[in-house]
C-alpha cells in the first residue's frame, strides 16, 4: 500500500520539475531576444536610410529629367497671326520651355501687334508667360505700352494678349499719358490691335483723367 507521504512528495518533485523546466525554457526566450533584438532594430533602422536616400535619388533624377525635357531659347521670338489675320511678334531676350505644360516662360519679352498696318502697338515687360495651346500672352511687371500712332503710352503692373482676337486687357490698374492728357483707370481693354482702347473703373476706383488744350498755331 502506498504512503500518502510518498505520494505528495513525489508530486511536489513534479510541480518544481514542471517549474525549472517553464523558467529554463523561458530563459532561452529571453536571451534569444536579447541577441535577436538588437539586430532587427539595426536591419529596420538601415532600412529606414536606405529608404530615405533611395528617395532623394529618385527625386533627384526626376528633377534632373524634368530640366531636361526643358527648352531655352536666347534672343529669338514667335511669330503669328490672329484670326484676323493681322499679324503680331512675341520677342524676347530668353525663353524657357516647361516640358510639362508646354508654356515658355519669358524673359525681357517684347510684343509688336499689327505689323504692316498704319500703327504699330508695342508692349514691353520685365517677365512673361507664352501659352501657344491657350493662345495667350501674359506679361508683367513693369508692362510699357506704346502706341505709334497716337503717341499714348500706357504703365500697367500686366497685360493678357489673346493672340486668337488680338485684344489686350489688364485689371490691375493703368496710368496713361499721351499728347491729348493723362489718364488712371482701374482697368483697361485694347481692341483692333490698338485702334481702340476703352477704360474702365470699379467701385471708388473710377475713371479719371484730364486733356490738355489744344493749341493753335499762330
Amino acid at each position: 500500500m502506498t504512503d500518502p507521504a510518498d505520494t505528495r512528495e513525489q508530486a511536489d518533485e513534479a510541480r518544481i520539475a514542471a517549474t525549472a523546466k517553464a523558467f529554463r525554457a523561458r530563459s532561452r526566450r529571453v536571451q534569444l531576444l536579447r541577441r535577436v533584438l538588437p539586430v532587427l532594430i539595426v536591419v529596420l533602422a538601415g532600412g529606414t536610410i536606405s529608404w530615405i536616400v533611395l528617395r532623394s535619388v529618385i527625386s533627384d533624377v526626376e528633377r534632373k529629367a524634368g530640366a531636361s525635357r526643358e527648352v531655352t531659347l536666347e534672343k529669338s521670338r514667335f511669330l503669328g497671326q490672329d484670326a484676323q489675320g493681322r499679324s503680331f511678334v512675341v520677342g524676347f531676350e530668353r525663353a524657357v520651355r516647361d516640358g510639362e505644360t508646354g508654356r515658355f516662360r519669358l524673359v525681357g519679352p517684347a510684343l509688336r501687334l499689327n505689323l504692316g498696318g498704319r500703327k504699330v502697338t508695342t508692349l514691353t515687360a520685365d517677365g512673361g508667360v507664352y501659352d501657344e495651346a491657350a493662345k495667350t500672352v501674359t506679361i508683367g511687371p513693369n508692362v510699357r505700352i506704346s502706341d505709334g500712332g497716337s503717341g499714348f503710352t500706357l504703365v500697367t503692373p500686366e497685360a493678357v494678349v489673346d493672340t486668337d482676337t488680338g485684344i489686350v486687357t489688364g485689371s490691375k490698374g493703368v496710368q496713361g499719358s499721351g499728347p491729348l492728357g493723362t489718364v488712371n483707370a482701374s482697368s483697361y481693354a485694347i481692341y483692333e490691335q490698338g485702334e481702340r482702347v476703352v477704360f474702365s473703373g470699379s467701385g471708388d476706383n473710377k475713371v479719371r483723367g484730364t486733356i490738355n488744350p489744344a493749341r493753335s498755331d499762330r
